[in-house]
């Protein structure tokens, strides 16, 4: 909390006056690019890596990136924060993007491998059901299976998410509409590297500048 508090002062002292009027045009509304599922843990920044600026990123964080699914009738199997968060960012900010971002060493995975346990972590047990089909993939059908298993799943698990996401009518409805693109990355923490899913190779790869004006040239605009 010392550090959180220190950080504040430094923020309204050195950093403030700097952005103060970036901040004012933000209080007027927001219109971000994407909607960003990012797991809770502190090693993850999205803003940072993805070197984006103050009303960018629409962001929802959870241990383990999860997206719980939707039931027959298009309602949320679990909390409702999740799909109100995503209602939101498509329904009334017009999000024409939603990445799922999974990253290495994630103790959701973890847990989920069985090597973490979770006595008396009953609702954390419970939340981690929705990423359970990543432990029944096959791993060889999307990645390296030389990386740790706890890294395999991880992976796995957001193109899982993004199976989660097109459970919700109104999130299939747009992507079968060209409105809306679901992405599925991966952030190497050891490396410092943001991996991306390619549908074509079935793998993960580094996006670094080429692999950058690929997807944008793929993105048609």
């Amino acid at each position: 909390m010392k550090r959180l508090l220190q950080g504040i002062a430094h923020f309204h002292a050195n950093v403030r006056p700097s952005v103060r009027e970036t901040f004012a045009k933000l209080a007027l509304g927001q219109k971000p690019d994407c909607l960003f599922v990012a797991c809770s843990d502190s090693r993850v920044v999205p803003n940072l890596f993805a070197s984006s600026d103050p009303g960018d990123l629409f962001v929802i964080r959870n241990p383990g990136n999860i997206v719980a699914p939707s039931d027959v009738d298009g309602k949320s199997q679990a909390d409702e924060s999740e799909a109100g968060a995503i209602e939101f960012a498509l329904m009334f900010l017009g999000v024409p993007d939603i990445v799922v971002c999974g990253h290495s060493e994630c103790a959701a995975m973890r847990a989920l491998c069985g090597e973490v346990h979770l006595e008396g972590a009953d609702h954390l047990q419970a939340w981690l059901r929705h990423a359970d089909q990543a432990l029944q993939a096959r791993p060889d059908a999307h990645l390296d299976s030389q990386q740790a298993r706890h890294n395999m799943v991880g992976q796995i698990n957001v193109l899982v998410q993004l199976d989660n996401l097109r459970s919700y009518p109104f999130v299939a409805e747009r992507e079968k509409q060209g409105k809306l693109r679901l992405h599925a990355w991966w952030f190497d923490i050891a490396n410092a590297e943001v991996h991306v899913f390619d549908r074509k190779t079935g793998r993960f790869h580094v996006i670094d500048a080429a692999r950058a004006e690929l997807l944008i040239s793929e993105l048609g605009h």
